[in-house]
């Protein structure tokens, strides 16, 4: 899926907007038990509530794409023949409304999701789309599409004690400490199924969602779609940065990452420019051609593709953002750290001198201490 296609289905997630019939769920408490279940008509709620739950669901939409929001991928194995791809049909084609289906997607979210000592509220919404036809000025036509997508969609929201807050109390006419004895907070994950590709249905992919990306919840991937788990920005993060230490074997300068650094960063600044709605990737060796021209060997180059095919797969296409920080350029040394403007990074360089290794970063003129401007001596 595209950020277009993304920004499409949530556009559906208001009141009137949709043809989501009921929300359902169950809030699940620490030790795994089911304390009640939500099975409501949307259209019968309070306004404000339906709002709620609405957006609830529209924010495991949320997020960036390949950070955030990460491709799940089936097997042509999985399509024709498993317990996981054949669960997730039969919640969507049944609207969910099959109960022992229901009751086997809870059961199965409960026995694998480890959120702690949190308490947690499931939720699921099942939506059919008519997909209106886009007319060559890439504007949506006023009649509908043969293409109606029917998808589900679901997120896990903890559900948290509220916070004790002053308040006035009407029975005694005074001012008490009082505190909602629930509250349900923003999905920490979530996911779409089958996904919308080609603003169409896709069975043989989802879309997953997780608030902070490092945090996958992997279990919960496995449980539900049981595929091999994508790995998180961190763990891509980290695995990019050994290629460059292994394949440079001591070369890995503070100019080589430098350049990759500025590089990958310009291409993020410009992807967004664009606004092109495709999710920006790189390859190992798009890398490749900034390390040549940084003047590694072609040993080195060929050492570091080869390492990136082993931790990412060969070919794999990966997220600038998710291999360097772009707003963030921090050096850290023995007892000191130095963060720069990454659009600055090029004003350091490093020296060595008498035999002692030194950072040098022109000063200009202005020089302050904690705000007090001090003299140049």
């Amino acid at each position: 899926m595209n950020q277009k296609e993304i920004s499409e289905l949530k556009r559906r997630f208001r009141l009137g907007k949709n043809a989501i019939g009921r929300i359902y769920g169950c809030y699940v408490n620490s030790q795994k038990e089911i304390v009640s279940y939500l099975d409501e008509p949307l259209d019968r709620m309070p306004e404000e509530e339906a709002e709620k739950y609405l957006a609830l669901l529209k924010k495991a939409l949320s997020g960036a794409l390949g950070r955030n929001l990460i491709d799940i991928v089936f097997s042509t194995q999985q399509v024709a023949d498993s317990d996981e791809h054949r669960r997730l049909m039969a919640l969507r084609d049944s609207g969910l409304k099959d109960g022992e289906v229901r009751q086997e997607f809870y059961q199965t979210v409960i026995d694998a999701l480890d959120m702690g000592e949190s308490n947690y509220l499931i939720l699921l919404a099942h939506d059919a789309y008519d997909v209106p036809h886009r007319g060559r000025d890439d504007e949506m036509q006023a009649d509908a599409g043969d293409e109606v997508f029917s998808y589900i969609v679901c997120c896990i929201c903890p559900v948290k004690d509220g916070k004790l807050e002053l308040g006035y109390c009407a029975g005694e006419n005074e001012f008490h400490n009082c505190a909602p004895s629930q509250i349900v907070a923003p999905p920490e994950l979530g996911f779409l199924f089958p996904a919308f590709d080609d603003r169409a249905a896709n069975i043989y992919n989802a879309l997953t969602y997780a608030r902070k990306p490092d945090e996958l919840h992997q279990e919960f991937l496995d449980a539900v779609f049981h595929t091999e788990p994508p790995m998180s920005p961190g763990e891509q993060r980290e695995a990019f940065q050994t290629a460059l230490r292994e394949g440079l074997e001591g070369t890995c300068g503070l100019e080589v990452v430098q350049a990759v650094h500025e590089r990958l960063t310009a291409k993020i600044e410009e992807h967004r420019e664009t606004k092109d709605p495709e999710p920006l990737a790189v390859t190992a060796k798009d890398v490749a051609g900034i390390l040549r021209d940084c003047g590694a060997e072609a040993a080195q180059v060929d050492a570091f593709c080869a390492k990136c095919g082993e931790l990412f797969g060969e070919g794999a296409a990966l997220s600038p953002a998710n291999l360097i920080d772009s707003k963030r350029f921090e050096l850290r040394a023995a007892d000191i750290t130095i963060a720069v403007p990454p659009e600055q990074s090029y004003l350091v360089e490093t020296r060595v001198m008498d035999g002692k290794k030194y950072l040098l970063i022109p000063a200009g003129e202005g020089l302050e201490v904690n705000g007090m401007p001090v003299d140049w001596m």
